[in-house]
Formats: structure tokens, C-alpha cells, sequence
């Protein structure tokens, strides 16, 4: 990993490569080439060396972008104990990212690193392996030692300079359970994460949080949760914040209006947040609008976690194609926000 002692913890992002089999070391190869991050940060990527030193081969051929070079990166080699290759996905591949996410971890906490970025990885490859996360998030929460873990999708409009900032109040479960895990402790304590984590830029947000229901439930002829409970829980969040600005519960399919309109258009005022009841709720409006410059966060954990807001993309894995956008905004996040 090179000599310790001429490394600043505060300038050193852990990098986890995810899945081998995906586009992780590509992107990653990519986006630290930009001229867009800060010239101090100290990268250290954690995975197996001798297949990023092919992947970085094989894109000499295949790509006009420029790439980071790995000779000149300091890199914590996880030799992969299987044969995993580019495209073709595996249980062998999966439990690499497994122990490569989970070696990044104790590097973080140990060397006291400034923040964590994690490449991709195929959460149903993690279970057939024997890994039962709900995705990286979850699996970083028990590292660390956390009861509760928050996922917020946050991009800048290159257009506007305008930051989206999305908070999803439940993830990864499926469609049938959301109304029983929606709880009024569970909404109340999401309201209190997006307003800390906006207040790093307005001591005054203004949050935004979509309703359930179609219509917000339509006083009660949609959906009967907004009138029974989540109604009066707001009342009583704005009584506790006045200085924020709450609205809500807008009707999800236009929640997001204002803040596709602040996105496209300078000067356009919008929501500093919004809470989204469900991941789909949240994650459409979001994937429309920044696909390329979405960043997955996760807050509550003792460090700041960023991600690239795609998959793996085994299929077009090898090709050189990959675009590395999400992932130099996920690098460069980690450093701004952390």
C-alpha cells in the first residue's frame, strides 16, 4: 500500500471494487482520471491487483478516455481465490465483493479514512453465495455496528448547480410490506436525518415528503394512512421545527415537479429535500433526472459511504463502454460531504 506515514487519513478515500465481474474497476479506473477531483485526495482501492492491472490493459485497447494508472495507485490486494471473468457473473465473484466491501471497512476504521466509496455488486449473487443483505447498505450497518442506516440519493445539475437530495424512508423490501414497515417512529426519524443532513448547506430547508397513496390518498378514498397517522405526525414535526419549511404529503407523482424544474432551470428555486415513502417512489423521479450524477449515500454509520447510482452491468462488462460519471460523482462526494 505504499509508506504510511506520507498519507494524510483526512485526503484518503477507501475504495471497495465490487463485483469482478462488473464494471467496478473500470469506472473506477475511469473516474479517478478526472480532473474534477481534488488534486490532495489520496485514494486507496481495496481488491484483487492483478485483475485491475488486466482490466487496465484491456481498456488501453478498448478506450479513448483517460485512465488512472495502477502502478501509481496504492492498492490493498484481495487476491480472487477463483477464476471470475469480466461479464460472466458468479458466486465466486460475489463473495470477492463480499470480502473486499468487508476489508474496506476495517481499513476505514482503522486508519481513520476520510470516507468510503463502494463500487457496485448484484445483491441476488450475494445470496445465492450465503451473503442475505438487502444490499452493501445493511452489510455496512452490522460492520459498523448500527442499529439503523439511512440511503439519500444526492446530485448536482450540471446545468443549474442545483443539489436534488432524496431520502428513501424504507429500501430494499418488496411492494407488499411497505405499509406495515411505515411506521410513525420510522418517518418522524427519517424527517430528522434529511433535516440534519441539509442543514449542511441551509440552516432554513425547505423538505418536501411524498404521500403513500395515489393522490395522497385522496382524504381517505385512496388509502387511508395519510389521514390516519401521517397527517397528524406532520403537524406535530412542524410544530417541533418551525424554522423548516415542511410540505406535505404531496402526491407522489408530483412531488418531484419542482425539483425537475430547479434541475433544468437556473436560478429556479426548489426543495433543499425530499422524503420518499418507498424505494421506487424515490428512486424514478430520481434515475429521470441525474442518472449519470446520482450518488448513493448512506448516513447514520460513524462514516460517510458514497455510491455510483447504477449496477454491475455484467452485460456490457469487457466492452470498455462503461460511462464513469455516477462513479467520479460518487468520489468526488465523498470528499465534499465528508
Amino acid at each position: 500500500m505504499g509508506p504510511r506515514d506520507s498519507i494524510n487519513p483526512r485526503h484518503e478515500l477507501v475504495i471497495a471494487l465490487g463485483d469482478p465481474a462488473g464494471i467496478g474497476m473500470e469506472v473506477v479506473l475511469k473516474a479517478l482520471a478526472s480532473a474534477e477531483l481534488p488534486h490532495e485526495l489520496q485514494p486507496l482501492l481495496v481488491g484483487c491487483r492483478r485483475s485491475l492491472l488486466r482490466t487496465h490493459a484491456r481498456l488501453q485497447q478498448q478506450s479513448n478516455l483517460p485512465l488512472a494508472d495502477p502502478a501509481a495507485l496504492r492498492i490493498d490486494d484481495q487476491p480472487l481465490k477463483a477464476n471470475v471473468q469480466p461479464g460472466q457473473p458468479s458466486t465466486s465473484g460475489a463473495e470477492a465483493g463480499f470480502r473486499w466491501l468487508t476489508r474496506a471497512v476495517e481499513l476505514l476504521q482503522s486508519r481513520g479514512s476520510r470516507a468510503l466509496v463502494t463500487a457496485p455488486i448484484a445483491k441476488h449473487l450475494w445470496h445465492a453465495a450465503g451473503h442475505c443483505y438487502p444490499g452493501q447498505t445493511e452489510r455496512l450497518a452490522e460492520l459498523a455496528g448500527c442499529q439503523r442506516s439511512s440511503m439519500l440519493f444526492t446530485a448536482v445539475s450540471p446545468t443549474s448547480g442545483w443539489r436534488l437530495n432524496t431520502l428513501l424512508a424504507t429500501t430494499h423490501i418488496p411492494l407488499s410490506q411497505i405499509p406495515g414497515a411505515l411506521t410513525p417512529d420510522l418517518v418522524h426519524h427519517k424527517l430528522d436525518v434529511l433535516l440534519g443532513f441539509c442543514q449542511r448547506f441551509t440552516t432554513t430547508p425547505h423538505l418536501r415528503i411524498a404521500g403513500l397513496n395515489p393522490h395522497a390518498g385522496e382524504a381517505g378514498q385512496l388509502g387511508h394512512e395519510e389521514a390516519d397517522w401521517l397527517l397528524p405526525l406532520l403537524d406535530q414535526w412542524r410544530k417541533d421545527h418551525p424554522q423548516v419549511r415542511l410540505e406535505g404529503p404531496i402526491p407522489p407523482d408530483t412531488c418531484w415537479i419542482s425539483a425537475a424544474h430547479a434541475w433544468q432551470t437556473p436560478n429556479q428555486p426548489g426543495p433543499d429535500g425530499i422524503l420518499a415513502l418507498y424505494h421506487d417512489q424515490g428512486l424514478i423521479p430520481v434515475k429521470l433526472l441525474a442518472f449519470d450524477a446520482a450518488v448513493n449515500t448512506t448516513l447514520e454509520l460513524p462514516f460517510l459511504r458514497t455510491s455510483p447510482d447504477h449496477g454491475t452491468a455484467f452485460d456490457i462488462a469487457a466492452q470498455g463502454i462503461a460511462s464513469p460519471e455516477s462513479t467520479a460523482a460518487a468520489i468526488k462526494a465523498a470528499w465534499d460531504l465528508s
